[in-house]
């Protein structure tokens, strides 16, 4: 959370069990997400998976729909990093909850 009025960043450290995934979303001003520990993966609309290691930093652009996890069978740790909307209510727009078939890249977008 911002300290000072003028202040919209937004950093925070998320842990995630093995397989522990977000649902769907987007941020209004992109976000950048650095891995501290584990494999991450992250996955867009197009059906593409990318794994990211410690000390990798992946960004997201702003509006396009995405979700992290940890791969099967790892802790993963990261640091997000995004800009809060002029609404903080709409930094981050949810959507549904990724299915396994998404999670482990066996459909087709």
């Amino acid at each position: 959370m911002p300290h000072e009025p003028g202040q919209t960043m937004v950093v925070a450290t998320v842990r995630f069990a093995p397989g522990a995934r977000t649902a769907w979303h987007s941020h209004e001003h992109g976000q950048y997400l650095r891995v501290t520990q584990g494999v991450a993966r992250f996955g867009g609309r197009d059906g593409t998976i990318i794994e990211v290691h410690p000390g990798q930093t992946l960004y997201t652009p702003p509006g396009e729909e995405h979700w992290h996890a940890a791969a099967p069978g790892c802790f993963m740790e990261h640091i997000a990093m995004l800009q809060n909307g002029e609404d903080p209510a709409t930094t981050t727009t949810w959507r549904e909850h990724i299915t396994d078939d998404e999670y482990n890249g066996t459909v087709q977008p």
